[in-house]
């Protein structure tokens, strides 16, 4: 695994609907892996590497990360924030994070719930959790040198580092930077291939799967795969059959979400590929939850879809945690499948068929 790439492709800024200094990353590492590279009016950015008649492969890893954007700027310089992605406000007790200012600074701050210290907590006080609105972010500046450097709609993301422990990732924006990083490393790992691969790094997927909407519509993919991580519940607390996946068990092969229902031949010929080639993998059902290949699935009269996934810890919080061996068997297993994508059709011909 190229750690050094990983970390830099985490540690990156870029919440929903501000992901440039993302699109500037996987720009420069997809030249020289693709044929051309663009972007589209939504923000998405587009690797096209051409094959030799195959079908059209669209490739779905949302670079955006969940975050909060600058909504109120009180009398004293305390900022008030509004979620963008899904938080749970139990993860963000006590944690620093970056204000982006629109001038170009980024500052560092505290992110605090409105209430006493521990010292003055009643019992019942000390029970009840925060509500997200109740966050602010304190700056250590007085609010007119607060005002000169941030502004309403500036980005607010988690100040925190991609390390190795063990021999698993712990960082913030695994979600869904890892399948970033995946999507890379396979077109790095790709040998000979006959389909068209249209790699995709969406953009907005953490508010509603609005990039890979788009672009699917725009270049009207044969095969629509997302790469996205999933949920390990392999940790104290979890009962067996919610586990979803385990770390270190290999790539995940969805069967289903909540945005869809993978398409069963792309599946059993994901399956196909992994039991040749020897990489690990797992099954999974995720009861909630989506992935852009939910928004590609519906574009236009429909395409194929599937889902890749990561097994992730703490989903959705600033120490997820991926097994190394489970990102590089997801990149191998998709360079493996792309160079084998033109040897399978995946409608429903059969029953027109006497």
């Amino acid at each position: 695994m190229d750690f050094d790439l990983l970390k830099r492709i985490c540690e990156t800024p870029g919440v929903p609907g501000r992901e440039e200094a993302m699109r500037r990353l996987v720009a420069a590492e997809l030249r020289g892996l693709v044929d051309e590279v663009t972007t589209d009016a939504m923000g998405n950015l587009i690797g096209v590497k051409r094959g030799s008649g195959g079908p059209r492969v669209m490739l779905a890893a949302h670079m955006d990360e969940i975050g909060f954007v600058v909504k109120h700027i009180d009398e004293r310089g305390f900022l008030r924030i509004h979620p963008l992605g899904g938080w749970d406000p139990r993860t963000m007790m006590a944690q620093r994070v970056y204000v982006h200012g629109s001038q170009g600074s980024t500052l560092l701050g505290a992110l605090m719930p409105v209430a006493k210290p521990i010292h003055m907590l009643s019992p019942e006080d000390a029970a009840r959790s925060p509500k997200i609105d109740e966050f602010f972010v304190d700056l250590g500046m007085p609010c007119d040198e607060v005002k000169q450097q941030i502004e309403i709609g500036d980005p607010v993301t988690m100040a925190r580092t991609a390390e190795l422990v063990g021999k698993n990732v712990l960082s913030k924006t695994l979600d869904a930077r890892v399948a970033v990083y995946v999507m890379i490393a396979a077109l790095r790992l790709l040998g000979e291939h006959q389909c068209d691969i249209l790699a995709v790094a969406t953009c907005q997927e953490e508010v509603g799967l609005r990039g890979a909407t788009t672009s699917a519509y725009d270049l009207k993919p044969d095969v629509g795969i997302a790469i996205d991580v999933t949920l390990a519940n392999d940790y104290p607390g979890g009962e067996e059959q919610n586990r979803v996946t385990e770390l270190g068990k290999g790539a995940a092969i969805k069967i289903m979400d909540s945005s869809l229902l993978c398409n069963p031949k792309l599946v059993r010929h994901f399956r196909d590929v992994a039991e040749r080639h020897e990489i690990p993998h797992q099954l999974e059902i995720l009861q909630r939850g989506g992935t852009d290949a939910g928004a590609i699935q519906r574009s236009r009269s429909g395409v194929p879809s599937f889902t890749l996934s990561i097994p992730c810890r703490y989903v959705h919080s600033v120490n997820e945690m991926a097994a190394v061996s489970d990102i590089d068997a997801a990149a191998t297993l998709l360079a493996r499948y792309l160079e084998d994508a033109h040897t399978r059709s995946y409608g429903y011909e059969e029953a027109l068929s006497d």
